[in-house]
Parts: structure tokens; C-alpha cells; sequence
């Protein structure tokens, strides 16, 4: 699994998380741009980025290139996703998703063993 870590928030941070609870993925940390366009070109398969409200500075550049089909917000100031929304929407072909940086600890695990158990065939 390749996964790219853009948004405005603690980059460095998330890609450790990621590094951490996924260490047989490839993960690497590029601006907001770049990042996109690497998805878009097809190397990577999955984007992650915070901001301060999970949308804005998460997820802008993918909204505007990747198409909201293929973005999800899984959490903003009050709201965060359940298991099962986070679920539906990686179901659902959603490959980019912002969160707040605060609410990082509480769904990117989530996000990550969903994506574990797609990759794996097992969703």
C-alpha cells in the first residue's frame, strides 16, 4: 500500500502514525500539490492530510483535482466519523481523506485498519 501525506497540519506526525501502524507501507510526505498529483498519476493509492477544520487546507487540492467522488471528510471541529461512516465511505471508492489535526488519534487508526482490511480482502 503506498499512501501520501499532504494537508496543512502535523505531516510529519501523521506519516509516523502511519509508518508506525503500517510498516509494510510505502509513505511519504509532500505538499498539497504534489501530493495530488501523485495520486493522480497513480503513485500513490491512498491520501491523508489535516487541517484545522478537515476540509479547507485537508483536503482542497484533492477536492479540486481528484473530484469530490473521491474525498471524504472523516472528521471537523464537533464532528468525528463513526467506524462505520469511515467504513462506508472507503467502500464507497474514496481514496483522500481529511481530518483535524486534532482528532488525529482518533481516526487515523480507524481509517489505517480499514484500509488493512480492504487491501487484504477482507472489507
Amino acid at each position: 500500500m503506498r499512501i501520501v501525506v499532504g494537508g496543512q497540519i502535523d505531516k510529519d506526525e501523521i506519516a509516523a502514525m502511519v509508518r508506525s501502524a503500517m510498516p509494510e507501507a510505502t509513505v511519504a510526505v509532500k505538499g498539497d500539490l504534489d501530493a495530488v498529483m501523485a495520486m493522480k498519476k497513480g503513485e500513490f493509492d491512498y491520501y491523508v492530510g489535516a487541517c484545522n477544520t478537515g476540509g479547507g487546507g485537508a483536503l482542497a487540492m484533492a477536492l479540486a483535482l481528484l473530484g469530490k467522488a473521491k474525498c471524504a471528510t472523516i472528521s471537523m471541529p464537533g464532528k468525528v466519523s463513526s467506524e462505520k461512516d469511515i467504513e462506508d465511505e472507503v467502500r464507497g471508492g474514496k481514496t483522500a481523506f481529511g481530518f483535524t489535526a486534532q482528532h488525529k488519534d482518533q481516526v487515523l487508526p480507524v481509517l489505517l485498519s480499514i484500509l488493512k482490511r480492504k487491501e487484504g480482502g477482507t472489507l
